[in-house]
């Protein structure tokens, strides 16, 4: 890793460990030196992933990974967890559905915030990865 590059790794275990996720990602976004609005935009995401993760698949990890370089620099998001899965992805990604009696926009909404979101999920594993990526300036 270089001198750049950021790693944090939280459990998530109970409703302050999303809390602790967000905070996570927002610092990391600071650090690198994404503006105000983007860093906004990736806590809110990462909080609804890790909020997800807590109440459908009983808990988890989330591993936030940082890199500047000569290009720009990017936020990696990964969320896993060890629940029952997502039985349709491209159902669960539809605004407006919902498993938990919710307003069924948080995966849809949090992909909207992030500039590329991939899931895979099965029972007993799901994965978010998410990104946030700017260009250095000219």
């Amino acid at each position: 890793m270089g001198a750049d590059d950021i790693r944090v790794a939280i459990a998530l275990r109970v409703p302050d460990d999303v809390v602790r996720a967000r905070q996570a990602g927002r610092d990391a976004a600071r650090t690198l030196g994404f503006g105000m609005a983007d860093q906004t935009r990736l806590a809110t995401a990462i909080s609804e992933i890790t909020r997800n993760a807590l109440h459908y698949g009983g808990g988890g990890a989330c591993e936030i990974l940082g890199s500047r370089d000569g290009r720009g620099r990017e936020v990696v998001v990964t969320v896993t967890d060890g629940g029952p899965g997502i039985p349709d992805i491209d159902k669960a990604m539809s605004p407006g559905f919902s498993t938990g009696n919710s307003l069924g926009m948080g995966l849809p909404g949090a992909r909207r915030l992030v500039d590329w979101m991939n899931i895979e999920s099965q029972p007993g594993l799901t994965r978010v990865v998410m990104a946030m990526r700017r260009r250095s300036p000219a």
